[in-house]
């Protein structure tokens, strides 16, 4: 991947709302070799999106967890995902090696809210819980380094 394509990503990665005339500014392109760029990694998949960042609090859901999962019967199929993707309050699945299967990041509203999701959780797909409530979040969400 060029410098400049990566230049281009990490300007966007830290702000996603950054016009093509302020890229161009940064990077010394013209705008349209800028656009070009941007819409072939977009075309490529190397930028999948941009999206907001919201605060979890502000909306009502201040309670993050990271809850491992681990089935029940290790013989099951390893369908997990698909069977707990109509969960919304479940932001992120990750695979693990270790002891559990996958790792969730989940964010609700209140213990109690939890403690239904973990209910639903191990109805869904047949596992077992361990779940880790996060204190605070000094920060996250950083990009990569490019």
């Amino acid at each position: 991947m060029e410098e400049i394509d990566r230049q281009i990503m990490a300007l966007l990665a830290d702000d996603g709302r950054m016009s093509f005339t302020d890229l161009a500014k940064r990077t010394g392109l013209s705008v349209s070799a800028v656009h070009q760029r941007v819409r072939r990694l977009q075309k490529r998949g190397v930028i999948r999106g941009f999206t907001a960042q919201l605060d979890n609090g502000q909306i009502g859901l201040p309670l993050t967890a990271f809850v491992s999962i681990k089935p029940i019967d290790p013989a099951a199929p390893d369908d997990a995902p698909d069977r707990l993707a109509h969960l919304e309050a479940i932001e992120a699945c990750h695979s693990v090696a270790g002891d559990e299967s996958y790792i969730l990041k989940v964010r609700v509203a209140s213990p109690n809210e939890l403690e239904d999701l973990l209910q639903q959780i191990r109805a869904a797909a047949n596992v077992a819980t361990r779940t880790t409530v996060v204190l605070s979040t000094p920060w996250e969400g950083r990009r990569p380094a490019l």
